[in-house]
């Protein structure tokens, strides 16, 4: 971190209210996101790699439920 952020930081950002500081945060992070817009993907078809994603935490999401409720008798 640059001294000169670091510098805001201690002698104006301290100072704010925790909400004064929450409205900084989201002013700051909204204006990062607007400009790239354009670089996020939003089309609805699913590569490989998320039908992958989702099949891997499914099952893992299955196994943590089913293995906590439920024994199985051999």
């Amino acid at each position: 971190m640059s001294n000169k952020v670091q510098e805001i930081y201690s002698q104006v950002v301290c100072n704010l209210s925790p909400t004064e500081r929450l409205c900084l945060a989201t002013l700051i992070l909204n204006e990062l996101v607007e400009p790239n817009l354009s670089i996020i993907n939003q089309s609805d078809t699913w590569t490989e790699q998320d039908q992958l994603d989702l099949t891997s935490f499914s099952l893992e999401y299955a196994t943590s439920i089913f293995s906590e409720t439920e024994e199985t008798s051999l």
